[in-house]
């Protein structure tokens, strides 16, 4: 079978993480690092969502408890969890997670919408969903997981 490059350009390659029993996944090239706990310094008046922020080599970074702030629970980290560090525009943020389990590489034709049944807020977080080796794995748009509630809404709306 020939591939060409065109073909090549439509895959993507993305990092899966758990949250809980069930799993998202971001696109590799939004990630930066992959980090194991580092307790945070919490951020008087910060969101929920907001577990503080850790000095990554200099830098100040906020680290979101993406359960919390997907609407699950709140996670009460451990050593065995893991932030991601991911690039959101021109910030920088960490994902708490409770692990990584995968680097899949998928076809951007094997994204399926997000079901109309789900809330234009549940839509606003993700831009998709994967069916693979009978997994059902959420694609996040990370680009909305920093905007505060009130900015998501009025996005949405």
């Amino acid at each position: 079978m020939h591939v060409n490059e065109q073909d090549l350009a439509t895959n993507s390659e993305l990092i899966a993480f758990r949250l809980g029993e069930q799993e998202f996944c971001v696109d590799i090239m939004s990630v930066r690092d992959i980090r194991g706990w580092t307790p945070t310094t919490p951020l008087p008046h910060s969101s929920d969502y907001v577990k503080g922020v850790i000095n990554l080599r200099g830098a100040v970074l906020p680290v979101v408890d993406l359960s919390a702030r997907l609407g699950f629970s709140s996670t009460e980290p451990t050593a065995r969890h893991v932030i991601i560090i991911t690039q959101v525009g021109a910030q920088t943020i960490g994902l708490l997670v409770d692990a990584v389990s995968d680097i899949l590489t998928i076809s951007k034709a094997s994204i399926q919408a997000t079901p109309n049944v789900a809330s234009e807020l549940a839509r606003s977080f993700t831009k998709g969903l994967i069916a693979i080796e009978g997994r059902m794995i959420s694609l996040i748009a990370l680009d909305n997981i920093l905007a505060s509630a009130d900015e998501t809404s009025a996005a949405i709306h």
